[in-house]
């Protein structure tokens, strides 16, 4: 009783949450308190592990139609995708918070490994986690941080005269270490999952790559060969290193004269199949992180309607694995792609999103498919289609022919198919 709040002093909380610029966030544990959360305008309400399995209590969330925070102490796998299932086609958000049900949770208990499953398990529902660690624990909310947690949660009070905190919740001043922790563990992490080399970084490593000297008089003209020159440190900035003269398919020919052991500054411009094994690599890449195995009997083209060079810009990867009366092809493009304006007069076509974004213009209609989602497209519809973060969709069809694809563009229109094409026997 001595805790017990009036609907009035939950409405002031509430007010107050607000009022700081903050969501307010409750968790009720019987289905009266879930009318409660509604009529106090509670912006998300919060599922604890011990009501995670209580269905005429998640019944009565799901009609609340608010996003949900569940956590999942206790719940074995088989658990959590019931509950995963059930809310997640009921309510408009939905996170799973990892933790164990013990208090406080010991560090060789927290079975942090298991939130990279979930995330791998749940990819379109947001993992977090949610903390039960002694107060004055800092490092397991770093590891939670670098295991890919995108909400965390702890409990917290504050201490007042005869009224102490129990032994898993934080006082303010470990709160705030607790999340300086996390931010901390934030930073070292990076903002994203690209790696973005600096410019100190770059200049570090030059002073130790070996550079290209002349070892003979080189006269502007002439072809650089390899008994032509000699590798020492230290590499000036833009001169020309070891590792760059000994790519595969380079050549250099001198753009000035250079002396005995002068240092080489010159530049050679990517060949076409340089251009292609750089597209393979980001197209195999891709395929990698979707966890998809496409398998090695298969025929795969490079669709470049306006030239290798420009394919970031516009193109598709296409990789057939079946061309009877039927077709199954998987298409991957890259971030930023798109795919022009087209049309076929025998093949039907269906799209399937495997990984990532896929936007597709219809006749003028604009679908925009999340992973799992399939669009028809009919014979002599016209489509094309776009990505801004790189996908991976599958094309069942009828019969594909080489011959049954009429652009929009008459500059691609005008060009045999093998000219906006390349046919690439593995990868």
């Amino acid at each position: 009783e001595s805790t017990r709040l009036e609907e009035r002093e939950f409405r002031q909380l509430v007010e107050a949450t607000r009022q700081a610029g903050l969501l307010a966030v409750a968790t009720p544990f019987d289905e009266p308190s879930v009318g409660l959360c509604a009529r106090l305008g509670v912006d998300i309400i919060k599922i604890a592990s011990c009501s995670a399995t209580d269905w005429p209590l998640l019944e009565e969330v799901s009609r609340a139609r608010k996003p949900v925070i569940a956590s999942t102490g206790g719940l074995s796998i088989y658990d959590i995708d019931n509950l995963t299932t059930f809310l997640s086609k009921r309510v408009p958000a939905l996170a799973l918070m990892h933790c164990v049900s013990l208090y406080p949770t010991p560090p060789q208990q927290q079975s942090m490994n298991f939130m990279a499953k979930m995330i791998r398990r749940y990819p379109h529902v947001t993992i977090g986690y949610s903390g039960h660690e002694a107060p004055d624990d800092f490092d397991v909310v770093k590891v939670a941080v670098a295991k890919g947690a995108r909400l965390l949660e702890r409990h917290f009070g504050v201490p007042a005269e005869g009224v102490s905190l129990n032994a898993y919740s934080f006082d303010p001043e470990n709160a705030g270490r607790w999340i300086e922790a996390a931010q901390a563990a934030r930073a070292i992490c990076g903002s994203d999952e690209d790696k973005h080399v600096s410019q100190e970084e770059y200049e570090a490593l030059l002073q130790l790559q070996r550079g290209v000297f002349a070892r003979r008089p080189i006269a502007a003209g002439e072809t650089i060969a390899r008994e032509d020159v000699y590798f020492a440190m230290p590499c000036a900035d833009g001169q020309l290193t070891s590792g760059q003269f000994g790519r595969y398919r380079t050549h250099y020919v001198a753009s000035r004269d250079y002396a005995p052991d002068a240092p080489v500054f010159e530049s050679c411009e990517p060949d076409s199949l340089s251009l292609l094994r750089g597209i393979l690599h980001d197209a195999k890449g891709l395929v990698y992180e979707a966890g998809i195995a496409l398998g090695d009997d298969v025929s795969i083209e490079v669709s470049h309607h306006y030239g290798l060079e420009r394919f970031r810009e516009t193109g598709c990867v296409l990789v057939t694995s079946v061309n009877r009366e039927y077709c199954n092809k998987f298409l991957i493009m890259l971030p930023g792609q798109q795919h022009p304006a087209h049309r076929h007069r025998e093949k039907e076509e269906t799209f399937h999103l495997l990984w990532g974004d896929l936007e597709v213009d219809l006749d003028g209609d604009i679908h925009r498919l999340k992973p799992g989602e399939k669009l028809l497209v009919e014979r002599d519809q016209l489509h094309a289609f776009s990505t801004r973060g790189g996908c991976l969709f599958a094309e069942i069809s009828t019969r594909s022919m080489r011959s049954d694809s009429h652009y929009e563009d008459a500059s691609i229109a005008a060009k045999d198919p093998l000219q906006r094409k390349t046919l690439v026997d593995s990868w």
